[in-house]
């Protein structure tokens, strides 16, 4: 498959650091310490990072695997995910949808996922976007899709690219309120949905009402007591 043409992106973006390797443990430990704006793109990582110590599934050529530089800000993880979802409609036509606050979900499975990380005063914002994968591992299997899987037919990366990286900037600068409107309406798991959650003392299953100012989840149990999601670990009941 074809590489991404880090020059082409630098002119492009001439104001932006942008570093592009063919193999790399991780962007999000590249991006550690660079300056407010870099991106750090790869072919392929061979120690992708997700939540909770989870590792990115990254083949090489396939995806795209990205970090960003950026000032932290509240509810950046999900403005992240709006950007992100929005870049693939726009690119590909595919119509996507977000599983609160970090998963992009095309036909019930993830197909972008978000991890953002603060470093001495900076955040660092990664994207892994499965585009042309053609499978993936079994345990995966019935957990993620790739736009060419569910489309039928490869994209370019680089369209996907030059589309995200802009839409991350105009997301990132939007104010909290903005953000918290936005997100229900791209998000079919905000409210009405039932979910199962994993929390640290178990698993407890309800039907989502909403977020709050600070962009948590309400979970509504079948007693009628709400729970305050405050990170991940949510999945629809019965997936």
């Amino acid at each position: 498959m074809q590489s991404l043409d880090a020059n082409l992106l630098r002119k492009a973006f001439p104001s932006r650091a942008i570093e592009h390797y063919n193999t790399i443990d991780s962007t999000m430990r590249a991006a550690a310490g660079r300056a407010l704006g870099t991106v750090i793109l790869a072919e392929q990582q061979t120690a992708g990072q997700g939540r909770y110590g989870r590792s990115w599934h990254s083949e090489a050529g396939s995806g795209i695997y990205l970090s960003i530089v950026l000032r932290p800000a509240r509810l950046l993880t999900m403005a992240l995910g709006l950007a992100t979802a929005e870049t693939i409609t726009s690119a590909t036509g595919i119509v996507c949808d977000l599983r609160w606050p970090n998963d992009v979900m095309v036909g019930g499975r993830k197909v972008a996922g978000i991890l953002v990380q603060l470093s001495d005063g900076i955040a660092i914002g990664g994207i892994g976007i499965n585009v042309n994968q053609s499978a993936f591992p079994r345990e995966l299997a019935q957990l993620a899709t790739s736009l060419r899987i569910h489309a039928g037919h490869e994209f370019s990366r680089m369209d996907i690219l030059q589309a995200l990286i802009p839409a991350v900037e105009r997301f990132r600068e939007m104010p909290d309120d903005a953000i918290l409107r936005l997100f229900p309406e791209a998000s079919s798991y905000t409210r009405g949905r039932r979910v199962v959650v994993d929390q640290p003392d178990g698993i407890i299953e309800g039907v989502t009402a909403g977020l709050t100012d600070a962009g948590y989840l309400r979970v509504r149990q079948d007693d009628g007591t709400d729970t305050l999601i405050v990170a991940g670990g949510v999945r629809a009941a019965g997936a």
